[in-house]
C-alpha cells in the first residue's frame, strides 16, 4: 500500500473515477461529497494526504483546509474549476501543498499524487523530546524505539504540544484548537481525560509526569527540549 488519501469531491462520477485509478495504483482512499462527511473520516482514520475540491456540497473546500492545518501538517491538494490567480493563491493561503484545475487528465492528478508521497519520503519530518520521537509525516509514535497507537485527539494532542515545547495552553485553548472540529459538545473534563490517557501511553510515571505538566490554574504544558521539525 503506498499511502492513506480522504478525497472530497461532490461530483459523483469524477469521485469513483479518481478513487478508482488511485486505487489501482496502490492508494488506499476514503471518499465523500462533502465538509461534514470529510471531518468524520478525518477524525476517525489516518491520512497522508487530503485531495479537496474547492466548491463542495456543504461549504468551501478553503474553510475545511484551514481547520485542518489548525492541527495537522498533512499533506493537501486542492482539485477545482477555480482557475483564476486569485482562487490559486486562496488556496495556497490556506495551506494548501498543491493545486490540480479542472479539466485535468487523471494522469497528470497521479503523477502530483506520486510526486507528492515521494518527497514525503525524501523529507521525512520527525521531532524529538526526550524519549519521545514523533514521526508527523507517518503520524507514528516512538516511545524509546517502541511504536505507540494514539487516538485521533491524543495524536492531535501530542502534536499540539510538541510543536509548542514550554509554551502554556489553557483547557480553553486546547478545546478550541483540538476538539471543536468534531460537532459534538465537549467541556474542560475532556481535555483532563484525553491528558490523562495520553500521559499513560508516553510517560515512565503517569502520576509523576515529566512531559506534560499541568500549571495549576493555568492548563498544561510540554516541559521537555525538543529538536526536528
Amino acid at each position: 500500500m503506498n499511502g492513506r488519501i480522504l478525497l472530497l469531491e461532490d461530483d459523483e462520477s469524477l469521485r469513483r473515477g479518481i478513487c478508482f485509478k488511485l486505487e489501482k495504483e496502490g492508494y488506499e482512499t476514503e471518499a465523500c461529497a462533502g465538509i461534514q462527511e470529510g471531518i468524520k473520516l478525518w477524525n476517525e482514520n489516518e491520512f497522508e494526504l487530503i485531495i479537496c475540491d474547492i466548491t463542495l456540497e456543504d461549504g468551501s473546500g478553503l474553510d475545511f483546509c484551514r481547520e485542518i492545518r489548525r492541527t495537522s501538517n498533512v499533506r493537501f491538494m486542492f482539485l477545482t474549476a477555480m482557475d483564476q490567480e486569485i482562487d490559486i493563491v486562496m488556496g495556497y493561503e490556506a495551506g494548501a501543498d498543491d493545486y490540480v484545475v479542472k479539466p485535468f487528465s487523471l494522469a497528470v492528478l497521479i503523477s502530483k499524487v506520486h510526486a507528492v508521497f515521494a518527497r514525503m519520503e525524501v523529507r521525512e519530518e520527525k521531532i524529538e523530546s526526550g524519549r519521545v520521537c514523533v514521526h508527523k509525516n507517518g503520524m507514528k509514535v516512538l516511545i524509546s524505539g517502541e511504536e505507540k497507537n494514539l487516538t485521533k485527539n491524543e495524536w492531535k494532542l501530542l502534536l499540539l504540544f510538541i510543536t509548542h515545547p514550554r509554551q502554556v495552553f489553557s483547557k480553553g485553548q486546547i478545546l478550541e484548537q483540538i476538539f471543536d472540529m468534531d460537532g459534538e459538545f465537549v467541556d474542560e473534563n475532556t481535555v483532563a481525560v484525553n491528558i490523562r490517557r495520553l500521559r499513560e501511553k508516553i510517560e515512565q510515571e503517569p502520576s509523576k509526569p515529566e512531559y506534560i505538566k499541568n500549571i495549576r490554574g493555568i492548563g498544561y504544558l510540554w516541559d521537555k527540549e525538543c529538536t526536528g521539525s
